[in-house]
């Protein structure tokens, strides 16, 4: 019997780290593509059988597939937005199908309607009996995740609900790093004596919101200080079923009238409610930089628009959507599968509206 193939053994055998491997093959960090691609094509020379995701490159390789490798069937998108307002669903979506139609998959899109959630009903669009699996963007409504995690068919959540008061969801979880680079923005922050840091974003929206919102309470309590409820602005417009934009301003308009003081620096959820709120701070004559800071989250395309620029952190769109098929392929492969949440590794940059220079 043969030995058993190591990462190190891969590693030794490109000169490589062990670390670089390892990346490669759970798909986890960030690598070049050709370096990814030689390291798994090594890996399937050596016969290490572990790792469940290949490059593009080799994808459509027959001796790369097993026996049991599905061909055929369809993979069903679920969202409840409309593309044009999603901040990265549109490249985590194109890198996903692509990759998926290797695999011989088909990849249907239903947009669920307000009335559909409303009385936990799926669309007359989808079948389950020809779905391999689901990937569901933007879908934050409880009672319905809950409903289709009971489908048994299986489930991939791109962001998800909060879960931290509810029963757990029976799926797969695809999230960014909501917290590391709060922290490491908190801590620069505090480097240049801005100490009086708040947060805003309605924080039980969905689950990467409220770990940003616990990122920034972990990052204030790291950085030695207190975190300051009285700059959090951590909720919506009242009252109003699907608040707008022009209901969001007005909510933070008063909630920012309510403050004696305001803090030095405001670390946003995403940069949608950064370009909101910084709408609001220039009509009551609040001047972003000179005035307090601004941080965002998200790296939107409307985040390098607007005047002054956003600081904010980058989520690597592409990378998320190939984790994403690694997940669902592999959940489709064996539904025996613990379920597993996975956070993606994201990048802080800074722009004008923390007085810095854009790269």
């Amino acid at each position: 019997m043969t030995n058993r193939v190591t990462i190190q053994d891969i590693a030794d055998s490109l000169g490589v780290s062990r670390n670089t491997v390892s990346k490669a093959i759970n798909n986890t960090g960030v690598l070049a593509d050709a370096t990814r691609e030689k390291i798994l094509k090594k890996a399937a020379e050596m016969g290490y059988k572990q790792f469940s995701y290949f490059t593009a490159a080799n994808l459509n390789k027959p001796e790369l597939f097993t026996s049991d490798s599905p061909r055929t069937g369809e993979i069903a998108l679920f969202t409840s937005v409309f593309w044009g307002k999603s901040y990265f669903i549109s490249t985590i979506v194109d890198t996903f199908q692509k990759e998926l139609s290797r695999f011989g998959y088909s990849l249907t899109m239903h947009r669920i309607l307000d009335y559909e959630i409303e009385n936990l009903k799926l669309p007359c669009s989808f079948d389950p009996k020809k779905t391999s699996g689901i990937i569901c963007f933007e879908m934050f409504d409880h009672s319905y995740c809950q409903m289709i995690c009971g489908l048994d068919i299986p489930l991939l959540f791109v962001d998800a609900p909060v879960s931290c008061f509810n029963s757990f969801f029976k799926a797969d979880r695809l999230l960014p790093d909501n917290q590391s680079d709060i922290c490491k923005f908190v801590a620069e922050m505090t480097r240049r004596n801005k100490k009086r840091i708040g947060f805003v974003g309605e924080y039980l929206h969905c689950q990467s919101f409220f770990e940003r919102y616990m990122g920034y309470q972990t990052a204030m309590l790291l950085s030695g200080l207190s975190p300051m409820e009285e700059y959090c602005i951590l909720g919506n417009k009242q009252g109003v079923k699907n608040p707008d934009s022009t209901d969001y301003q007005e909510y933070l308009t008063q909630e920012l009238q309510k403050m004696n003081e305001l803090p030095e620096v405001f670390i946003c959820a995403n940069d949608f409610v950064a370009v909101d709120f910084l709408q609001v701070l220039r009509k009551m004559e609040i001047s972003v930089p000179k005035d307090l800071y601004l941080c965002g989250f998200d790296d939107a395309s409307e985040s390098r628009m607007v005047t002054p620029s956003l600081s904010t952190i980058h989520i690597h769109s592409k990378t998320m959507g190939l984790c994403a098929l690694n997940l669902l392929l592999s959940r489709i492969k064996d539904p025996s599968l613990n379920f597993r949440t996975i956070h993606v590794e994201t990048r802080l940059i800074y722009r004008e509206s923390t007085e810095d220079i854009p790269d």
